[in-house]
């Protein structure tokens, strides 16, 4: 009693499945497949963003470095 074999889960699927219906859990597996999508695209996204900061951040001081040598040469 204390095991749970493969039949009572066979029993519990049957009444899920008559209860909600197929429509309402393929409906349902979709909107979670696209929100685990779109979680996975946010995380991607966060990760490109800083090397696209820290590229900007070098190239902008390059150019500082670049007007103190001006500065200093004048």
């Amino acid at each position: 009693m204390g095991s749970w074999s493969i039949w009572h889960w066979v029993v519990v699927l049957i009444i899920v499945v008559l209860v909600f219906g197929t429509k309402r859990l393929t409906s349902g597996a979709k909107d979670l497949g696209s929100a685990v999508k779109e979680f996975k695209k946010g995380m991607r996204e966060d990760d490109e963003k800083p090397a696209q900061l820290s590229d900007q951040s070098k190239r902008e001081s390059a150019a500082d470095a670049q007007r103190n040598d001006d500065n200093v040469a004048r």
